[in-house]
């Protein structure tokens, strides 16, 4: 992809900070386009219904024929580029990010960090808000969207963490919060482990939880949390297909996913079906339809749904990753959705400093886009009640 911004001047400074702007060319838009005229419909087979094997075929249909002929992607576009964006250069990666300054001169510095498959789209409801109160940083994770593709293997948690430390200090911030979800949650607590002096509090949703083979562990569950326990039992059972096979053939599959638009849809759209509210039918009935497919866009344009998948290889091939490690010391804040969430307090508490707990009667994994005024509501709160602590 080729824009005016999104490549290294050769004699640029490696911590220079560059100004971005999102600039797809319309050749690529109508490239898509064709693609998906011209998409290889799988038939499935006679009798087999509903999302239990994966993506419904007329369901996808139709939203294909939406991408194609119902989405702009040049309105999209706009409302991504009414943020200020920049890319810098971080360990050998390039770095995309999202800086909105706050107009109080107090303002907390707040990092945001999404999960997989998001992008810094998910967060375009929750940064003007935000910004009241904070001076926002909204990153891509490396290998994501336009902090992609990867430049090198080894791109770890750790690895992501100790870079995003080192963006907040590239942009003169000596402490700030951190809000991250799903797998940006864990990229938050790590961050809060690496530089606890630097992180003043961390908020976290969608924060996967594990017990451990202590039998106290499961003695004295509450009904919600024995629910939140069976749940994340039935993932691990079936739904971590695209787990398994991002955690050890990331290439192979990345074939499909970059080569065919189609392939890339199912591919996100079955997440965001099973991973948000669970009282909502379809996916677009949790998220609007235009921001999901405009996060599933940015995928596409940018051909980062390979090196995306590396990062699965990358987390399950670190032997540090699963390693004991020591509670995180960083006051944290934990909002579990009810309706889809499998965290529970104890579990948390015992790796984190857990000094609030939330629970919302709606929404899901991604929140920003599903529910943002909650979530900007309980990130305020959270962090004006760190000075009482």
């Amino acid at each position: 992809m080729e824009n005016s911004t999104s490549s290294t001047s050769s004699n640029a400074h490696a911590d220079a900070v560059r100004p971005f702007r999102v600039e797809i060319p319309q050749a690529e838009i109508d490239d898509l386009h064709d693609r998906l005229s011209r998409t290889r419909w799988n038939t499935g087979v006679p009798g087999v219904e509903g999302w239990s094997r994966g993506v419904p075929a007329d369901y996808l249909k139709g939203l294909a024929e939406y991408w194609a002929h119902g989405f702009d992607w040049h309105k999209a576009e706009a409302r991504l580029n009414e943020f200020p964006q920049y890319l810098t250069e971080i360990d050998g990666q390039d770095i995309h990010f999202a800086h909105v300054r706050s107009d109080r001169a107090d303002a907390t510095p707040l990092l945001l960090i999404h999960d997989w498959p998001g992008s810094f789209v998910q967060f375009t409801d929750v940064i003007e808000p935000l910004s009241r109160d904070f001076h926002v940083v909204v990153t891509s994770t490396p290998g994501v969207g336009f902090s992609g593709p990867l430049s090198s293997p080894g791109w770890n948690t750790g690895r992501i963490a100790a870079a995003f430390t080192t963006l907040m200090a590239r942009l003169g911030y000596e402490r700030y919060g951190v809000q991250g979800n799903g797998g940006g949650a864990w990229i938050a607590g790590e961050m809060g482990r690496i530089a606890p002096g630097h992180v003043v509090g961390i908020h976290v949703n969608g924060l996967v939880t594990f017990p451990s083979d202590d039998p106290a562990d499961f003695a004295g569950l509450t009904e919600g949390e024995q629910t939140r326990l069976e749940r994340l039992q039935r993932f691990r059972d079936d739904k971590m297909g695209f787990n398994a096979i991002q955690s050890t053939r990331p290439e192979t599959v990345a074939y499909g996913l970059h080569d065919s638009p189609v392939g890339q849809l199912a591919w996100i759209v079955e997440k965001f079906k099973e991973w948000t509210d669970t009282a909502k039918e379809l996916p677009e009935d949790a998220v609007d339809r235009d921001r999901l497919l405009t996060n599933v866009s940015l995928y596409w344009y940018t051909g980062t749904a390979g090196s995306s998948a590396h990062l699965y290889y990358e987390t399950a091939h670190d032997p540090g990753a699963w390693a004991p490690k020591e509670r995180g010391t960083v006051p944290t804040a934990v909002v579990v959705a009810l309706p889809s969430d499998v965290a529970i307090r104890r579990y948390a508490e015992r790796d984190h400093n857990v000094v609030r707990w939330t629970e919302f009667e709606r929404g899901g994994n991604f929140l920003s886009l599903e529910q943002p005024e909650l979530l900007v509501e309980d990130v305020r709160e959270f962090f004006a009640g760190l000075e009482d602590l």
